[in-house]
């Protein structure tokens, strides 16, 4: 039942975007290729918000830099990703000096406060992605996101449990994980199983398979500050959704 669900939705949502979007527009989605990461395969590992599995050995730091700022602080911010049979990997490590989170529930408005962002785009035919944040107190915000001529709209898993649920958690450095805490940095984890994705991809990625991507942080310390790796237009003016300007990662 929960195949053909997805199947009906996914089919739903391709024939809705054949009929809005034009075919050159997509050409030229697909033709941007410029930036990408090699994402290694793994055997899985628990996931422990500290990023000490010996699997992340084998992972590069990937240095996504400032966006947008309201301060003229430096905070580094890096992530690191894996992937096995079953599903990717995700490592941010992000310098801060105060926790700015306050929302304690998941799938809440968790941009609104320090949060770190992944945005995984699969299949380039239709602009069908999704999008997953995770906050320092390690509440959680996983949607699928249909942007249609820019009208973005989240959609919640149905059926969230399982093998199709994630795995996640936090850690901070220098200080205690709670609201407005004084810390050094912290640190966010998860995995994100293949089986989630369902409505975007027919099943695991073989080797040399390409997604286009993105990744973000935002921090509330001082103002409205934001990272990227692949830049897009400044979030007050645009949003993080211009799917056109992500990266590429190919699958080792």
């Amino acid at each position: 039942m929960r195949q053909i669900h997805n199947r009906i939705l996914y089919t739903f949502l391709g024939f809705l975007i054949i009929g809005i979007a034009s075919t050159e527009s997509f050409s030229s989605v697909l033709l941007n290729d410029s930036a990408k990461i090699i994402v290694r395969k793994t055997t899985d590992f628990i996931v422990t918000g500290d990023g000490n599995s010996v699997n992340w050995n084998n992972a590069d730091w990937l240095t996504i830099t400032k966006q947008e700022s309201s301060s003229s602080k430096s905070l580094l911010t890096q992530v690191k990703l894996l992937y096995s049979s079953q599903g990717i990997y995700f490592l941010f490590r992000c310098d801060d000096q105060k926790i700015t989170a306050t929302l304690q529930e998941d799938f809440a408005p968790l941009f609104k406060e320090d949060v770190v962002e992944v945005y995984l785009w699969p299949d380039q035919s239709v602009p069908i992605y999704f999008e997953y944040e995770l906050s320092p107190l390690n509440f959680e915000l996983p949607i699928l996101i249909p942007n249609i001529k820019g009208r973005v709209q989240g959609w919640a898993p149905w059926r969230y449990e399982g093998k199709r649920r994630t795995q996640h958690a936090t850690s901070v450095q220098g200080g205690e994980k709670k609201s407005h805490a004084a810390i050094r940095n912290w640190s966010a984890e998860f995995f994100i199983p293949f089986a989630l994705l369902g409505s975007l991809i027919d099943g695991p990625p073989s080797s040399g398979a390409r997604w286009r991507a993105n990744f973000y942080r935002i921090d509330y310390d001082e103002g409205y500050n934001t990272w990227s790796w692949q830049k897009t237009t400044l979030a007050k003016a645009g949003n993080f959704h211009e799917y056109q300007k992500f990266g590429t990662i190919v699958f080792e």
